[in-house]
């Protein structure tokens, strides 16, 4: 069966039941995005494909979590490439709402906040932005609820999936999810990377060969620290610091080890104490015009 785009909630709802019914499924899988699709997401359908008997993606690009207007007006609308990609995974429904669709009347008074976990890390550099994304996510969470009752007439199993490269956002979509008890599974996704290291993120495009170049040592610095994290050696950050500041076209925001939960710095994250435990070392800069995050897990 070919993939069907709705672009309003009672559309989307009506076509979720109707699909449950037809395929007699018990779990629905929702994919959220803004659209210009790459490998990655594709990922994030493939594992949400896997699990679930329908599967929903969401292409919208929210307003709310975009501080500069020109930022917004240029992150790329690729619509029927996308469509294609989700089609290729097996996704079933596309939901890809208007501005109008989702916040009617304007921008809504009522928000989510993202709190102290929200205020740090990215939220430091781009105030407002977890209240924007949390605001969406909520709605979209609640858009993707399944339409109707599973085949033996119980409640559907709901997922939804969500990249691990955005670590802190999806920190905050989980604390959310449990403080105020949405219905819904969270399932992280492993970051996706091209063959020379890079995260794969939609801007990516505005790189440069040359920055695209100097990026990678973004995903460098990462591996150093998770080698010595392995080897249970001191994690030394500041040499991992000065090598991506050793780049001339990389402005670094932050580099650190924290809790994977809380996002705090760890106390093990210094020059003299081996590493032990379970960390997360995470990166933000500017590469051009370009921000970039990357991340990686460290388990010893």
């Amino acid at each position: 069966m070919a993939i069907k785009l709705v672009t309003t909630a009672a559309e989307l709802r009506t076509e979720s039941a109707r699909l449950l019914v037809s395929k007699r499924g018990s779990s629905q899988g929702l994919v959220p995005t803004m659209g210009a699709l790459h490998s990655g997401h594709a990922a994030l359908a493939r594992a949400a494909v896997a699990e679930n008997d329908v599967v929903v993606a969401t292409i919208f690009v929210n307003p709310l979590q975009f501080g500069d207007a020109v930022d917004l007006d240029r992150y790329p609308r690729t619509l029927e490439a996308d469509m294609a990609i989700l089609d290729a995974e097996g996704v079933d429904l596309v939901f890809a709402p208007s501005v109008d669709e989702v916040y009617p009347g304007g921008q809504p008074l009522v928000r989510v906040t993202a709190g102290p976990l929200g205020g740090k890390w990215e939220g430091a550099s781009r105030p407002g932005h977890f209240d924007g994304a949390l605001t969406v996510v909520a709605k979209l969470l609640h858009y993707g609820l399944p339409g109707g009752a599973a085949a033996d007439g119980s409640t559907p199993a709901y997922r939804a999936y969500f990249g691990q490269k955005d670590a802190q956002q999806l920190a905050l979509v989980r604390r959310m999810v449990v403080d105020l008890n949405f219905p819904v599974e969270i399932v992280p996704v492993p970051i996706v990377r091209s063959e020379d290291g890079l995260a794969l993120s939609s801007r990516n495009r505005f790189l440069s060969d040359d920055e695209r170049e100097a990026a990678l040592v973004l995903s460098r610095a990462l591996r150093l620290i998770e080698s010595r994290a392995n080897a249970h050696e001191p994690l030394d950050l500041d040499s991992a610091v000065a090598l991506v500041e050793s780049q001339p076209l990389v402005e670094l925001d932050y580099f650190d080890v924290v809790d994977p939960t809380t996002l705090e710095p760890l106390a093990e994250n210094c020059k003299e104490t081996p590493f032990r435990g379970e960390g997360l070392a995470i990166i933000a800069a500017k590469v051009g015009p370009v921000r970039l995050i990357d991340n990686v897990p460290l388990n010893s």
